[in-house]
């Protein structure tokens, strides 16, 4: 192996001559083996994409060549198009506040630039990681607005997925519309209610969730770029600051706006636990649809039964014939996954000091990891569950028939003592509310048929 020699303020080390990654990656590599897992690629392309941006508006600065700013913006569309990428070696979680990510990618793209340029790879007389590539930055405005960025990408994506949800949960809601069934609190017999207003129900909350994501997507298109170590903008031209913010937002096609207050945003991570928290909120519902999927598909023989879930896999491998809910389960798995990560980007948010957090590597790879696991769960739980589910019917009517749940329309008519002694000699000896309401009542069996009437009993009127 062809090696070359580099040198930072730590010392000399020996690195891979065709490597273009360089010597502050090298030592970042062997600091931090923490998770055995790369950059996420949409944090390489954003992290590219800045350093496009910065470089483009440091060339209008008249700080750049027009040669140097053309072999830069060349290497950062290599990487933008998905290659170069082995190059990335540094773990997501590490020390110092995301400089080794930086470094990285100011490395990367310098030798590859370099490169262009017609100079061999580690030649930084002919462009430098930090002259050049990282001019009027710092790790502390470039890693911040990447994760932003990065965020809002992969929410646009889980929004993407919860709109093709709800959408199958609408389309649940009407084919469901006229299936009246028994409506449940506590696990008991409550009072009817449409299997359609089930879904319905469960499709408004995911809309929320979906308007929770979109308000923190913009909250956190407020981005401290221009700001460099602490906010107050040093060793960044005027020109810089005033446009590197509008030459992000044209390359990426995000409406992404400079904070007003840089200070603030350098120090503070508060919209990340406000997209965490969005997130988890959504998870939340997800799982707690899921949970009712599982009951109300419950059996087949012995439980609820009024709907069946698609048939994915086999259940068991003891016992033959059985299917599990395996979709709706694996997105419980990943509500409980967020809701962990939530916890430690909330702690790793507390944790800043001062003019700066430390601590963002572990917020953006759990936050990352939140967002896209549960867009992929929506998706399977789209696909492969929710379109397929189908309404028994039969069963639905046999258990509401069987339900005393009917009684609590009488309350109005007959009061709740008189109500409560028919629901409970109904479950005593097995006779039906209605011949019960015959003999004990004054009530007509016309007046009977209307109150009694189970689809009347969910357009929130009685009788």
């Amino acid at each position: 192996m062809t090696m070359r020699i580099e040198r930072d303020s730590i010392g000399e080390m020996r690195v891979d001559q065709n490597a273009y990654y360089g010597i502050q990656t090298l030592r970042a590599a062997e600091n931090f083996p923490i998770t055995g897992r790369a950059l996420h690629p949409e944090f390489i392309r954003s992290l590219a994409a800045i350093k496009r941006a910065a470089a483009i508006t440091n060339y209008s600065a008249g700080l750049l060549t027009t040669r140097q700013c053309t072999a830069i913006c060349a290497a950062c569309d290599e990487i933008l198009a998905g290659e170069l990428r082995e190059w990335f070696i540094t773990d997501p979680i590490q020390g110092g506040a995301g400089t080794s990510a930086n470094m990285n990618a100011n490395e990367v793209i310098c030798n590859r630039a370099i490169e262009l340029l017609g100079g061999a790879r580690g030649d930084y007389a002919v462009l430098h990681p930090n002259d050049h590539i990282n001019m009027g930055q710092s790790t502390n405005d470039v890693i911040p607005t990447a994760g932003r960025v990065t965020a809002i990408v992969l929410l646009g994506r889980l929004i993407g997925s919860l709109a093709s949800l709800c959408r199958a949960l609408a389309d649940k809601e009407l084919e469901f519309d006229d299936i009246v069934k028994v409506g449940r609190t506590q696990l008991q017999d409550a009072v009817p209610i449409r299997l359609g207003q089930e879904f319905g129900a469960w499709r408004c909350a995911i809309e929320r969730d979906m308007a929770r994501l979109r308000a923190v997507s913009d909250e956190l298109a407020v981005v401290n770029m221009g700001g460099t170590a602490i906010g107050t903008s040093l060793n960044a031209s005027s020109f810089y600051v005033s446009h590197i913010v509008g030459s992000l937002a044209e390359l990426t096609g995000l409406p992404l706006r400079q904070a007003s207050n840089l200070i603030d945003a350098t120090q503070n991570l508060d919209a990340f636990v406000a997209a965490s928290a969005a997130v988890k909120n959504c998870a939340v519902n997800l799982s707690k649809m899921c949970n009712d999927l599982r009951l109300l598909s419950s059996g087949p023989r012995t439980g609820i039964g009024e709907i069946t879930l698609p048939a994915r896999q086999n259940g068991s491998s003891i016992m033959p014939g059985k299917v599990n809910p395996v979709i709706p389960e694996v997105v419980s798995q990943i509500a409980f996954g967020v809701i962990g990560n939530d916890c430690a980007i909330t702690l790793a948010a507390e944790a800043g000091q001062l003019e700066l957090n430390a601590f963002e590597p572990i917020l953006f790879y759990k936050l990352f990891e939140s967002i896209e696991t549960l867009a992929n769960g929506v998706a399977s739980l789209d696909h492969n569950c929710l379109r397929g589910v189908t309404a028994n019917r039969e069963r639905c009517g046999a258990l509401l028939e069987g339900s005393v749940s009917v009684v609590t329309v009488l309350c109005p008519r007959l009061g709740y003592q008189k109500s409560a002694a028919i629901a409970k000699e109904a479950l005593r000896t097995g006779r039906p509310v209605r011949a019960l309401l015959l003999e004990q009542t004054p009530l007509t069996a016309e007046e009977i048929d209307r109150l009694l009437d189970p689809r009347g009993m969910t357009m929130g009127h009685a009788g």
